[in-house]
């Protein structure tokens, strides 16, 4: 997608500009703003892996196999990735606060529907449709938000918005926990219900309407890239167990490749492309995104395994769990803000280049270390390690992507960013749970730890493939340079 045949137009034309920004006197205060923008933004993020804890008490309830607890975590990312861009374009049209407030409406009401599950097919699907209520909230509350703060304060609110996110993906494993051993796995889910309905009258009061400059939508894009990426997922799943050379799964992974394939050669051709290759062309675009999927790959495919070894490997509760990996989920909090303070300062490709390091060296570390009797006071390190890398990734990237492009493009650009990082997330846990497959299993602690060694030196490399391309960056990334 980086061969692009021309940049991004310096004036979007007339009938698609950007809405003008907020009046000064117009703004409400900050702290609303960023309250309407991240209570959805962080039920969606912790929804990403706030059942990872649970997942022991969901198989042995809902008599799951390791496919279906794939799928419980993959059916959200997956319909959430399908629909991210088509809600950017939806919200670029139609309004983004009103697209906003349907994604909060429909992701509310698909959380009861997970609580209400009582088999593994029931939850996978209400897992989809919080998916899809999801993609509408990620990338306009980033688009939202800049529009809703002057230009002097923006670093600093995205950095706080890149904590909030942060904060959401690492304490859905303590959450979790927490909920399940206090009350039942459903709570996880119906935690949600009273937030999201409580949070809908601030957003119509914090936020004000606005559209952008995507005004079409890319249906032939859409089913491309949804059923390709379905694909490939379905294979890489199903590759352990039905064999890498059985029908199903060859099928799958070469009709994927295809689509996938002509996905991108629809997108240079279109004329409302849905992933807009054009974008490509800025090169702090086009490596934020090769940064942001190689770490969605390696890191969320490496907490799914990470999280249940200390129930499934040493007996702790999912609360207890939980617990052992606050070094890991805190860091972010306090380290994503900071990071967005500084960035102006340092530059996104100093601190993303050291937080893909410090991730890549904090994984490979627990590869190294992990067994059946490993002592906890061993593990504290390298978690809270990777918890510093995090921090350092969440804010530096929205700001890039943010940055990077024409503002209105700002939509497009953040739907694109969050599809392709969702799309990573899937990958991921598909990747290294089917290394773990090959080499391990949950039937006893030994067997465990044989399949989560190898799983998550994978990680390990595939980090460090992001920070090496995080290395590409210009040295001012907010600047638009267009590849050579």
């Amino acid at each position: 997608m980086t061969e692009i045949l021309s940049p991004p137009a310096a004036t979007p034309p007339a009938a698609h500009r950007h809405t003008p920004p907020i009046a000064a006197e117009a703004r409400r205060p900050l702290a609303a703003v960023l309250a309407a923008v991240g209570i959805p933004m962080f039920m969606v993020t912790l929804d990403n892996l706030v059942v990872t804890n649970a997942l022991p008490v969901i198989r042995a309830e809902l008599h799951a196999s390791l496919g279906d607890l794939q799928w419980f975590v993959n059916a959200y990312t997956l319909s959430f990735a399908a629909l991210l861009l088509t809600a950017s374009a939806l919200g670029d049209r139609l309004g983004r606060r009103r697209v906003f407030l349907a994604g909060i409406a429909v992701f509310t009401a698909a959380s009861a529907a997970c609580a209400l599950a009582t088999d593994p097919a029931m939850l996978v699907a209400a897992r989809v449709v919080q998916g899809f209520g999801g993609a509408a909230v990620m990338p306009l509350s980033l688009t939202l938000l800049s529009d809703a703060v002057p230009e002097r304060l923006r670093s600093a609110a995205i950095g706080i918005w890149g904590g909030i996110a942060g904060l959401g993906v690492a304490v859905g494993p303590l959450l979790g926990g927490a909920v399940v051993d206090g009350l039942s796995w459903q709570w996880i889910f119906w935690v949600n219900v009273p937030i999201g309905v409580l949070v809908l009258p601030l957003v119509v009061w914090a936020l004000r309407e606005s559209r952008g400059g995507g005004g079409r939508l890319d249906p032939v894009g859409l089913v491309l890239a949804s059923a390709g990426v379905l694909a490939v997922v379905w294979g890489i799943v199903h590759g352990a167990d039905d064999g890498w050379d059985s029908a199903g799964v060859l099928t799958a992974l070469i009709g994927g490749a295809v689509l996938l394939g002509a996905l991108i050669a629809w997108e240079h051709r279109a004329a409302a492309p849905m992933l807009a290759p054009r974008l490509f062309r800025i090169r702090a675009f086009g490596v934020a995104n090769m940064v942001a999927f190689a770490f969605s790959i390696g890191v969320f495919g490496s907490i799914f395994l990470l999280a249940q070894f200390f129930q499934v490997v040493q007996g702790y509760s999912p609360f207890e769990s939980g617990i052992r990996t606050m070094p890991w989920t805190m860091a972010p909090m306090v380290v994503a803000p900071l990071a967005g303070l500084v960035i102006d300062r340092v530059g996104a490709r100093v601190l993303l280049v050291t937080g893909q390091a410090l991730l890549a060296v904090a994984l490979a570390w627990m590869a190294a270390i992990v067994s059946v009797d490993l002592g906890y006071g061993t593990f504290v390190a390298p978690l809270l390690l990777a918890g510093v890398g995090m921090g350092l990734t969440f804010a530096p990237l929205a700001t890039v992507v943010m940055g990077a492009v024409p503002e209105a493009d700002r939509s497009v650009a953040s739907g694109t960013n969050n599809t392709l990082r969702e799309v990573g997330v899937a990958m991921g846990i598909a990747v290294l749970a089917s290394v773990f497959a090959s080499y391990g299993a949950y039937t006893d602690p030994q067997s465990y730890v044989d399949g989560l060694v190898p799983a998550v030196w994978v990680g390990a490399g595939i980090v460090a493939a992001g920070a090496l391309a995080a290395a590409l960056l210009p040295g001012r990334a907010s600047v638009r340079e267009p590849v050579s």
